[in-house]
């Protein structure tokens, strides 16, 4: 009986461990934060995103407001099209609203930082943010930096 009890134990220890993982899991990939219920959808262009990804955090000020739902590209204006889905509580968006490619961290995740503008006309569902700033690729800038340094020690000899 003794032994019972122990099994029965260890069983509910790793049930229970189990779950925490796959909660963790959720949390990490942000597959379990922001359910579409209610929100409504903007778009943006954007020449370069990077990494971006969809479910990618959607902020303003800091707070997440919404998300990445997709990224699609636009054959005619050579654009990546990014669909953002943001939250209802966050509606009073201003029209000339930007949207930017951030990196969290040095080689954190990318995320859309939101900058509202000044204009008291609000921007409704399927609106499109026409003030948009691309992501810095660190590769290009570093190629940048090496093309700089080649012509300048060229140029020195």
């Amino acid at each position: 009986m003794q032994i019972r009890v122990i099994e029965v134990g260890v069983g509910v220890f790793i049930a229970v461990g189990l779950a925490a993982l796959l909660l963790l899991a959720l949390k990490v990939s942000n597959l379990a934060s922001l359910s579409d219920s209610g929100s409504y959808t903007l778009t943006a262009r954007f020449d370069d995103i990077g990494g971006l990804k969809a479910r990618s955090p959607a902020t303003m000020a800091g707070v997440k407001i919404g998300r990445v739902s997709s990224i699609d590209f636009d054959d005619t204006t050579y654009e990546a099209v990014v669909t953002l889905s943001i939250l209802p509580a966050y509606k009073n968006l201003p029209i000339d609203t930007s949207a930017s490619i951030f990196t969290s961290g040095l080689l954190g995740e990318q995320y859309i930082g939101l900058e509202a503008g000044g204009e008291e006309e609000f921007l409704k569902d399927g609106s499109e943010i026409e003030l948009t700033q691309s992501a810095i690729v660190l590769e290009k800038l570093i190629g940048k930096f090496m093309l700089t340094k080649a012509v300048e020690s060229s140029s020195v000899e």
